[in-house]
């Protein structure tokens, strides 16, 4: 080519050279465009799919290139039973969930997650921009949808624990348990502050306390990672592969609801909203949380999914979050009354009041269509939709969802395993509140001797892990019985605990002549509620299981009795305290029952506090600590202490030995150790 060049140039005269060259360049310019080698490196680089780039360049350079379909998709979150791999590429879908109970198959294994929830993912990776989904599940206290996985107590237990890094290491446990099924994103934790125990999710609430439920939220770090120090205010954090995005819910005033009915109207002037129902918000702000979920609720009679000045306002605009906001269950569906009644103003009204994404879950074409036809019609300004997308990229991109969007098999081993259960039993123990040690002046009862002739066992609760569970457990209303998923029940856990030579008798429900016969040494009664979750929950009763209160008046007017509630609130108890020896909240204690049985037996002390006011009657309610009409059974903060057998037979020891004290004194010393440790 260049010696036809040469011979060319020689007839060439100057004037005709000079525009040979111009050919010459253009050819070379054209000819590099049409290389199919070099055009495809081109068109490889695209800023987004660059690691090194800085996040919100890549966020800014995806943005660019997608359509409004494509964006819009990105807003969408559907149900697991309506997802497959063609409706995930062909809509563009940005997230899938799990309901509550929604599983890939019964008892499904942690392999069964991650293949199913992969097989989502590669859909939506095969669309034109190969934007990776989220998958999101409800993990409020441990992985609770998913067989054999630890089951920390409800938060309502770890209010009661005033511990705020336990709740640190329950996060990190549940992240890495999360993450050996293959999920990235969690809608956890509750902030709500419960004012009044008739809600059917006050056990979901850390306390009525707005302190104890701002100090609880570093459960946060927890399941996301420490947030670096140089981090920019409100932006979320997920700090690598064993963490996850977490979600603060429920945006804002759900425990504050009229009478507790769930998603009610909260009525509260503007200062109530700022001190009682915000501050946790503000501090999960400043721990990087990722995600924050709108209430079903309305505030002052607004719905808080329409609610702009909130959510824009208020979340984005002053409290500058930058993750994304969510909505909770068809929760736009709920803005207008009776629900569903005019679809489209919903989605305008939502997306308009500053909802980034939409927990659609089944009805995604509909959803699709309406927000498309509110932007073409400029009902929904286009900035809008691109200030969610941005969002929920910014929140994919800093998880590392797009370097690692396919799940493996590499932490499977976490899911259950025995470290997260001793957690979570010591959880259990410092959870436990102690309201009542002896009675008439007598003696204390607890803790209970491991080496007795024969005790008695009795309640609905003492063999049923599910009621120990409580709701939000393998499903969403929990579930009877000990079949659905593994753990140690309070009796399981009593027969481990007690000496071999002592016999334990278990009878659900016995009958006074049988208890007043049988020549127990003492008993044990568990009972307490039924399970369930959100406005199955809601009571105006708040009474136990029958035949609870049946059940303490034969064993407890028979032999000396301690009674352990297990229950997701405070609920009537008053009528039955004066012939109970021993009194136990036990609240919602989950898998692992030795929690119970390591304080009742003394191996450690007790030492939990009320996490919230218990009532005297129902008629009180709403009471909660600080108002004028305040009179409880028990106060919140209450909790009687004691020490471990290993501490008073320590201190027993050591005062003996500095006093002079008779062989007698020592010989009762020693005599007090072997009762109590068996």
């Amino acid at each position: 080519m260049i010696f036809l060049q040469c011979r060319c140039l020689r007839g060439l005269r100057a004037g005709k050279l000079k525009m040979f060259r111009e050919f010459l360049s253009l050819f070379a310019v054209l000819w590099l465009c049409w290389s199919p080698s070099t055009g495809e490196a081109q068109a490889e680089y695209m800023k987004y799919k660059d690691p090194k780039q800085p996040v919100a360049t890549r966020v800014k350079d995806l943005l660019s290139r997608m359509t409004l379909d494509e964006k819009i998709g990105q807003m969408v979150q559907i149900d697991r039973s309506v997802a497959n791999e063609e409706v995930m590429r062909t809509n563009f879908i940005g997230s899938v969930l799990s309901g509550g109970g929604s599983e890939p198959l019964p008892k499904a294994t942690a392999e069964d997650w991650v293949n199913m929830i992969n097989g989502f993912q590669k859909g939506a990776l095969a669309s034109r921009l190969g934007i990776p989904m989220m998958y999101g599940i409800d993990a409020v206290h441990g992985h609770n949808n998913v067989y054999n996985a630890t089951i920390f107590p409800h938060n309502v237990g770890l209010g009661a624990t005033r511990d705020p890094n336990l709740a640190y290491k329950i996060g990190v446990a549940t992240a890495l348990e999360v993450r050996a099924t293959g999920i990235p994103y969690v809608f956890a934790p509750c902030i709500a502050v419960c004012r009044d125990p008739r809600w059917g999710r006050c056990y979901e609430s850390y306390s009525e306390d707005p302190n104890i439920v701002k100090e609880m939220t570093a459960i946060i770090p927890g399941l996301q990672g420490d947030i670096p120090n140089n981090s920019r205010k409100g932006s979320p954090f997920i700090g690598g592969k064993s963490k996850v995005a977490a979600c603060a819910k429920h945006f804002v005033g759900d425990g504050g609801t009229t009478k507790g009915i769930n998603e009610n109207n909260t009525e509260i002037d503007w200062h109530g909203l700022l001190s009682i129902h915000m501050p946790a918000y503000s501090d999960s702000i400043l721990k990087g949380v990722a995600t924050v979920m709108i209430s079903y609720s309305s505030w002052n009679g607004l719905k808080m999914h329409a609610n702009r000045n909130l959510v824009t306002g208020f979340l984005k605009d002053t409290l500058k979050f930058k993750g994304f906001v969510i909505s909770d269950w068809q929760g736009i569906d709920k803005i207008t009354t009776p629900p569903d009644s005019n679809y489209s103003f919903s989605v305008e009204a939502s997306v308009g009041a500053g909802i980034d994404m939409v927990m659609v879950p089944y009805k995604y074409s509909e959803f699709i269509q309406d927000l498309t036809h509110a932007v073409k019609n400029n009902i929904i300004p286009m900035e809008r939709i691109d200030d969610a997308v941005q969002r929920i990229l910014l929140v994919k991109f800093t998880m590392g969802l797009f370097e690692n969007p396919l799940a493996d098999l590499s932490l499977v081993s976490e899911l259950g395993k025995q470290e997260h259960r001793d957690l979570a039993r010591e959880a259990v123990r410092k959870s436990l509140v102690l309201l009542k040690n002896g009675k008439n002046g007598s003696a204390p009862l607890l803790p209970l001797p491991k080496k007795a002739s024969k005790v008695l066992v009795a309640g609905t609760h003492a063999d049923n892990l599910g009621y120990q569970c409580g709701g939000w457990t393998i499903k969403w209303q929990g579930f009877i019985g000990n079949e659905d998923t593994r753990g140690t029940t309070i009796l399981g856990a009593l027969k481990m605990e007690v000496d071999p030579s002592t016999e334990v008798v278990y009878r659900e429900t016995p009958e006074g002549d049988f208890v007043k016969s049988s020549n127990f040494e003492y008993a044990i009664v568990v009972v307490g509620e039924p399970t369930y979750a959100e406005s199955a929950g809601d009571s105006i009763t708040l009474t136990m299981v029958d035949p609870g209160p049946d059940i303490i008046k034969n064993v407890c007017e028979n032999v000396k009795c301690v009674v352990i509630v297990v229950s997701g609130r405070p609920i009537v108890i008053e009528p039955y305290v004066s012939s109970i020896d021993a009194l136990v909240a036990a609240w919602l204690p989950g898998t692992e029952g030795q929690g119970v049985t390591d304080v009742l037996f003394g191996e450690y002390g007790f030492s939990g506090k009320l996490p919230r006011t218990w009532f005297k009657s129902v008629d009180q309610l709403p009471m909660n600590v600080g108002d004028p009409h305040y009179d409880p059974l028990y106060p919140y903060g209450f909790g009687l202490t004691t020490e471990s057998v290993k501490d008073l037979v320590a201190r027993s020891t050591s005062a003996a030995a500095g006093s002079s004290v008779s062989i007698f004194a020592m010989l009762k010393t020693l005599i007090i150790i072997l009762f109590l440790t068996g």
